[in-house]
């Protein structure tokens, strides 16, 4: 405020209120003696009583020289007290008193002659007790000092949080001289900081009075408004001796060193906890696109704002098996994206399953070819037109304000997989070195399961081909019998078992249904289970009991290498209308007569193929045109929380629903039954009788 700007009413009231008691004078105790020109003493203020410890009554009137001066200092005094009186010359300096008691002590002295209206002249003397003025300019001095060469900065505020004053280290700390800042608000001083917490907080601690210690406060100041510093600030009330509320004051302890070290420990704590996470995450089922999804769900949010991972469609179709060293383009498959917050950049990245044919010069290209991670701590236009799939996409990253890039390569058993792509874009800090070593870890760790997982797929898939291969296609027109059929494998563990079904006509219209089931899974048991179905049709054209045919397929499944099977073969009659059927330790199969409620059929239920020594029985049932026969693998049914029999029950209830077509019961039987995480192939077969050409149609 200037010196001669009006005062607001406020202002005016404020300065003319009376000061409550406590003040410095009071503090100091100042006394006021007011001496006659012949020295007598005729004004006596109540704080003289303790510098002299005399009373009023008891001094006025009196010679103050014999009153209060001992003898040997009486002279000198008489000469002051004339030269103050005679030239009107002020006096000042300490001087020994006596006290009432007759000790001695030293007193500060101002002298200086009054003069009255009438004319007159008079001496006043104003005093106060050295010791005590000593100790009141040693505790101000030692305050300056301690304020102004204190390391820390330190600031006084009045009560409307205007600056009083400022030491050289806040100076230094907000870049603004100390007289700059008087008379102004902290908001005017600290435009990069959260000035509002921070007034809010002085606020607070002037109306309540208990100090806030220890705040943490991150942010910039003029002193280096391009890097970010912590500190450490403190605010707590400024009270007089009175009580009365003086103002309010901050310390600031600069801690960006402590700060920078803290950041950098959560930072590797949060790599630490990334890793732990991803080994519990990445790699929990033998499947390349979940391996993918989970390495990217891992990345984000703690990496990056946008993961995806792109595999060299030549290293996923097993095409290529050495790294490529070649300046030439490379096609690429997306097999995952993830984004911290919907975005462009996501939408413009690849989408799962999409291919994309990228040229020598793009980055991801230059870090498969090199095995090398590359990272763009601060992109630009250029840098995009090299990162993304084509313009539009480069565009939509800069729209999405992507201003960091990073990509690492995915390598198995010195095999390059493909790259882990890694955009920031809201998270403000650039990728770094140590960014780039926790990707690498990661993409390390990933690519050994997406390689493990591909690895899987393609013996799988030569399993199942090789399965598929062995079980029967579309049979030919039966006499009296319509047939489906119907083979799952394991959706849990990706993974071909035994199971196989076979339907073989035979002679005089007969038919032969079979399904089976090789424990095991995998080329193995594929491949036993081609040979028992090609001994099964062997063995049917010999025209036996279905006791018979278990019986030599018994033996023969003995010397498959440890195997064992379970199996249910059944040869229906048409012309009988009958099904003889006998079963080696399998589940029993369902009987569905038309227009009545399916029920399982009590068969003696022998041994699985393979153990040996135990015999097989032949059973007989009628099976009228329209009547089902149900024959399955328990894959169907079992799970691994309830009890088979609350399972088969469930199988019945199934099929007591109204009628479908084979091929939807089929159909039907595996969406209700199946669950996703099942651990077991499916074969089901369903036969229902006909009429014979010669016989009348029944339903």
């Amino acid at each position: 405020m200037g010196a001669h700007e009006p005062l607001s009413a406020k202002e005016r009231d404020r300065r003319a209120a009376p000061s409550p008691p406590g003040g410095l004078l009071d503090l100091l105790s100042v006394a006021a003696v007011v001496l006659d020109t012949r020295g007598r003493i005729v004004f006596w203020s109540p704080q003289a009583d303790e510098v002299f410890g005399y009373t009023a009554e008891e001094a006025l009137g009196q010679y103050a020289a014999n009153l209060l001066v001992h003898e040997e200092h009486q002279d000198l005094v008489i000469r002051l007290f004339a030269e103050v009186m005679s030239t009107g010359a002020s006096w000042a300096g300490a001087f020994p008193i006596r006290y009432k008691d007759g000790s001695t002590r030293l007193v500060e002295f101002r002298n200086m002659r009054l003069l009255d209206d009438l004319g007159d002249v008079y001496a006043l003397g104003i005093a106060a007790d050295q010791s005590t003025l000593q100790r009141v300019e040693t505790d101000l001095a030692l305050s300056q000092r301690l304020v102004s060469q204190a390391p820390i900065g330190i600031a006084l505020m009045d009560t409307d949080l205007r600056y009083l004053l400022v030491n050289p280290a806040l100076e230094r700390i907000n870049g603004i001289s100390a007289a700059d800042h008087i008379g102004k608000h902290p908001h005017d001083i600290l435009p990069f900081l959260d000035v509002d917490t921070i007034e809010s907080a002085l606020r607070q601690v002037l109306l309540t009075g208990t100090p806030l210690i220890d705040q943490y406060t991150v942010g910039r100041t003029l002193a280096d408004p391009d890097h970010d510093h912590a500190w450490s600030v403190s605010y707590y009330r400024i009270d007089g001796p009175s009580g009365r509320v003086i103002g309010v004051a901050n310390s600031v302890v600069d801690v960006s060193e402590r700060h920078r070290a803290t950041t950098e420990a959560d930072r590797a704590r949060r790599r630490l906890a990334v890793i732990a996470d991803a080994s519990a995450r990445v790699g929990t089922t033998l499947e390349v696109e979940h391996t993918a999804q989970e390495l990217v769900d891992v990345a984000v949010p703690d990496l990056a704002d946008v993961a995806a991972v792109d595999v060299l469609d030549d290293v996923l179709a097993f095409r290529r098996t050495t790294p490529s060293r070649e300046p030439g383009p490379e096609t690429f498959r997306a097999l995952a994206v993830a984004a911290a917050y919907p975005s462009r950049a996501a939408t413009a990245s690849l989408g799962v399953g999409d291919l994309a044919a990228y040229g020598a010069d793009r980055l991801i290209t230059r870090c498969v070819h090199t095995g090398q991670p590359i990272v763009i701590a601060h992109v630009d236009g250029n840098d995009l037109q090299r990162i993304a799939r084509d313009a539009d996409a480069a565009t939509a990253f800069a729209q999405a304000g992507v201003h960091s890039y990073l990509v690492v390569p995915l390598i198995a058993r010195k095999e390059i997989l493909g790259a882990l792509d890694l955009l920031r874009a809201r998270s403000p800090l650039p990728f770094d070195e140590d960014d780039v070593l926790l990707a690498g870890e990661l993409a390390g760790r990933a690519a050994v399961a997406i390689d493990n997982a591909r690895w899987h797929q393609s013996v799988r898939n030569t399993a199942e081909t090789l399965q598929r291969s062995l079980l029967p296609g579309h049979p030919p027109p039966l006499p009296g019998l319509h047939v489906a059929s119907l083979y799952q494998p394991a959706q849990a563990t990706q993974e071909v078992g035994g199971d196989w079904y076979d339907v073989i006509p035979l002679a005089d219209d007969k038919t032969a249904l079979v399904v089976g089931d090789v424990m095991g899974n995998g080329i193995d048991a594929a491949a036993t289970m081609g040979r028992l179905r090609t001994a099964t049709c062997t063995l049917a054209d010999l025209d036996l009991d279905p006791d018979q045919v278990l019986q030599h397929l018994d033996k023969i499944t003995q010397g498959l290498e440890h195997y064992i099977a379970t199996c249910i073969y059944a040869v229906f009659d048409p012309r009988a209308h009958q099904c003889r059927i006998a079963n080696a330790g399998h589940l029993p199969p369902v009987l569905a007569p038309a227009g009545r409620r399916p029920r399982l059929l009590d068969l003696l239920t022998g041994a699985p193929l393979g153990v040996g020594g135990v015999p097989f029985h032949t059973s007989a049932f009628d099976l009228e045109p329209g009547d089902r026969l149900v024959l399955y693998t328990d894959g169907l049914v079992e799970t691994r929380h309830h009890p088979i029999d609350e399972r088969l029950e469930t199988l019945l209830h199934t099929l007591d629903e109204p009628r479908r077509s084979l091929d939807e019961t089929c159909q039907w039987l595996l969406h209700s039954l199946r669950h996703p995480d099942d651990h077991d192939d499916v074969a089901l077969l369903i036969a229902q009788a006909t009429p014979v050409p010669s016989e009348p149609h029944t339903t």
